[in-house]
Order: C-alpha cells, then structure tokens, then sequence
C-alpha cells in the first residue's frame, strides 16, 4: 500500500509487514520517508517498520492548507488505522519527534514507547525563528538555491557525499511546499509543561555535533518523563544521527524494543 487516503491527503507510506510488534518512523524536516532505510533493513527481521512521508514531502499529495503538528499526530493515527494497527511504537528524528510527542499526548493508549531522535519539546528561540523564517521564505520565492541548500545539508547530514542524495531531490521538489510545512515548524506550540502526562517508556537518541538542537534538549525530555530509559550521545553525529550513524543508533534501539514489555 504505497498510498493512502488520510484526512483528505493522499499519503506515501511504506510497510513491511508481518505479525511483529509494529514501530512507526517519522522523518525530519526536509527529509521524507527513505531517511529511514538504515532502520528497516535493521529491524524488519522481527518488527513490523512503518515510515511515510509527511505532509509538504516526499511523494505525499496534500491539499496545500495550513496545518500543525496536531494535525499531522492525527495524520499518523490516521494512517495506523488504515493499516489495521491499534498500538504502536512511535519512532520521530526533530520535526518527527514534535510529531510523535504530540500523538502520544492525543491518544497514549495507542503509543507502545517513544524513540525520539535529536529532536526536542520547546519551539525554536525568537533568533533561531527569524533566520528559519528568513531562510524558508527566500527558499519558497527563489525555489532551489545551491549555496543555501549546502549550508542546510551540511547543518543536517554533514557528509557532503551523503547530502547530494538529499540535495537532488530537494531539487525536484515544488518549494511552494515549504509555505505551510515551515509555518508548522516554526509556529508550533511548546509541549514542555506536558511532558509529564507521558507515562510510557521513553528513548532519547542525540547527535554530539548536532548544530540545530543542542543535546541538552534531550536530557531535558528525559527529566520530564516518568519511564525515561535514557539519553543515547551519539559521537560526532550531525542532526540526523540515525541517517548518519545508523551503526551506534541501531543497535540501541533494538535493544529498546527488546525491553518493552509484551
């Protein structure tokens, strides 16, 4: 089922299967879906991994409204319900955590754990949102820049050789998509007074050298929850460490899931 029909979009999502116990991957911003190769070819063998492309990216069609976070949580459940999957893992790297902390505060009864990946609880600082806002814009109006994308790539990926990947399909995407994806990210609300309603067990997996989200972020997270199972530096990994070093990060998240109760 490589698309399916949520909430009058049209989503890309992939599946592999089977009766394991079921773990949904969402990605980051400017990412889509297929960051998360390294994971399924990983744990496929015993889970069922589930990764789709959110709204504004990938090959997800949407009506190109305005939205939140809130309504890309629901987006998720959306899809679980087409699936046939009551109850699952929550796996989210930064805009995919800001998504997965808030399915699991609408509906906690359907979220086995949380895996949350270089991501935090708080919007961006009022700095840090003006020059997002600024950067997006000019992506919006000018469509694919070279010099502002390599800097993007390099915030998030780090290796160039690995970046170029991402870099030609931001090349082939409509950057109109950006308008509302953006506003999503950078008007979200702050989560962090809530973050005690959490009462499943929660993974914090973070990049050392990650230049968007310092790791404190995640060590606040884990000070906030009640079944934290700890924070997980990854050395020298950039924003995106699970894409980058999927070699320290999954072997702590199988152990993880090896954890969970039944």
């Amino acid at each position: 089922m490589p698309y399916a029909e949520v909430n009058g979009q049209r989503f890309r999502v992939e599946d592999t299967g089977g009766d394991g116990p079921p773990i949904v991957f969402s990605h980051g911003f400017l990412m889509d879906h297929e960051m998360f190769a390294p994971q399924v070819a990983e744990l496929s063998d015993v889970y069922r991994v589930i990764t789709w492309d959110q709204r504004g990216f990938g090959t997800t069609e949407t009506d190109g409204g305005e939205f939140t976070y809130w309504d890309s949580a629901r987006d998720l459940f959306g899809l679980l319900d087409v699936l046939g999957v009551e109850r699952a893992v929550l796996a989210g790297m930064s805009q995919g955590g800001y998504v997965s902390l808030r399915a699991a505060l609408l509906q906690p009864d359907r979220v086995r754990a949380l895996a949350l990946i270089d991501t935090q609880a708080p919007p961006e600082t009022p700095e840090k949102t003006a020059q997002y806002r600024e950067l997006f814009a000019t992506w919006v109006e000018r469509g694919y820049v070279q010099e502002l994308a390599d800097g993007v790539a390099q915030a998030i990926i780090g290796d160039p050789v690995l970046a170029e990947g991402w870099q030609a399909k931001w090349r082939r995407w409509d950057p109109a998509r950006l308008g509302p994806a953006s506003r999503a990210l950078l008007d979200r609300d702050d989560v962090s007074d809530r973050l005690d309603e959490l009462a499943m067990p929660v993974l914090l997996v973070h990049g050392t050298q990650d230049l968007g989200i310092p790791v404190q972020r995640s060590h606040e997270i884990c000070a906030a929850v009640s079944d934290c199972r700890g924070v997980v530096e990854v050395p020298g990994a950039p924003h995106a460490s699970s894409l980058t070093h999927p070699d320290l990060v999954n072997p702590e998240l199988r152990a993880f899931l090896e954890s969970l109760p039944a």
